[in-house]
């Protein structure tokens, strides 16, 4: 099913709706105050080595130099003969050398490094110091895990230096889309390293996406039919990003310059303020409660003023059955994780019980495609 992708940006923030058939069926949010550094990849420059707490103050061009532990730095990790390689006989004060940012600055302790870098791309994660191939551990069949393996390296490059992650989304990838991220992380590693040969330290090399080129990353796919964004600066930031690392996307992108806000044009603003409220009416009449704490999330599933079904136990059945459907893309738009805990209305027919169950796998599997999953347990209770 064909889907469009809206974006809105503010100074404040951007938000990005994906829809379809309008109905927003994805919704993020990125706060510009809210931004942090973790994934960034720096020229840094060793401004002091601390050998009795084998650790290091490297210069990345904060106000406060960030910390490398021996632990974090990739030749000490490499060393496979049992032997403790001092942090003193790896690094030297004015030494430079490429950093990632793997814990953001809090109160007056600086950014923590490491030297071991990955870039993330859709469907894998690059390793360019590794060489081997890893799987997300999230995909946990043994025979699906060997598949996936054997289609990345048919299609990894001749004499490609470096490693891979596959990520979860690459189960239901195409070879095209792979191939189409291992250009995109290779082209990014290199043109970092040509430019870390051209900058002074400290100099920031790679900052993480933003939310607008995270969409072309994450979320478009060959059933976008369009991404439309209402700023000209963020349009032609996205169409000069797309140029360089996603070219097939290139004419998909357009700007909207209409008077109408966008969001309001698409009825996106109602759609989210419906959706997100505690109570979510369902088409059928039913509705659902959700109620978070800080340990779970509870759905609980009413009948409401639904009477459709030919029997009282056909309603229930299929008041269930939309209200699987509907959790699902709540539980994408809300961007709920932890423990959730579902609530359907009892059903005495172990058919219907196992017909909502599997229509909820179902539900959460296709809302899992085409944007970053959370990591959740959810279990379905029936009272």
């Amino acid at each position: 099913m064909t889907h469009e992708i809206l974006i809105n940006v503010t100074p404040q923030e951007t938000r990005v709706a994906m829809l379809e058939q309008g109905v927003v069926q994805e919704l993020h949010i990125e706060r510009a105050s809210a931004r942090g550094l973790v994934g960034n990849i720096c020229l840094g420059r060793v401004a002091r080595v601390l050998p009795g707490m084998q650790s290091a103050f490297v210069e990345i061009g904060l106000e406060r130099a960030a910390f490398l532990h021996i632990a974090d730095i990739w030749e000490h990790r490499q060393n496979g003969h049992g032997e403790h390689k001092l942090i003193e006989r790896i690094l030297t004060e004015g030494q430079t050398l490429l950093v990632q940012v793997i814990k953001d600055p809090i109160g007056t302790k600086g950014a923590r490094l490491s030297t071991q870098l990955s870039l993330a791309g859709r469907l894998l994660v690059y390793l360019p110091q590794d060489s081997h191939i890893g799987i997300s551990q999230r995909i946990e069949d043994e025979q699906e895990r060997e598949s996936l393996r054997g289609r990345l390296q048919m299609l990894l490059p001749e004499g490609l230096a470096g490693g891979f992650i596959i990520r979860t989304m690459a189960e239901a990838a195409s070879e095209r889309e792979m191939q189409t991220d291992i250009a995109y992380l290779t082209k990014l590693w290199s043109d970092l390293t040509e430019r870390a040969n051209e900058v002074p330290a400290p100099t920031l090399l790679y900052q993480d996406l933003n939310l607008a080129q995270r969409v072309l990353r994450d979320m478009t796919t060959d059933e976008t039919a369009r991404v439309l964004v209402d700023s000209r600066e963020t349009y032609v930031r996205m169409h000069d990003f797309a140029g360089e690392y996603t070219p097939a996307l290139t004419e998909r992108i357009q700007h909207y310059s209409g008077e109408r806000p966008l969001f309001d044009l698409h009825g996106v603003e109602d759609e989210i303020e419906r959706a997100l409220a505690r109570r979510v009416n369902l088409k059928s009449g039913g509705y659902l409660i959700f109620d978070q704490t800080e340990a779970m999330t509870t759905i609980d599933v009413n009948t409401g003023g639904f009477v459709g079904g030919r029997s009282f136990d056909e309603t229930i059945f299929k008041t269930n059955l939309e209200a699987a459907q509907v959790i699902a893309r709540q539980l994408r738009m809300r961007n709920l994780g932890g423990i959730i805990i579902i609530d359907f209305i009892d059903m005495e027919n172990p058919d219907h019980r196992s017909a909502v169950l599997a229509e909820l796998g179902k539900a959460l599997e296709r809302t899992a495609r085409g944007s970053p999953s959370t990591d959740s347990r959810s279990s379905a209770w029936s009272r």
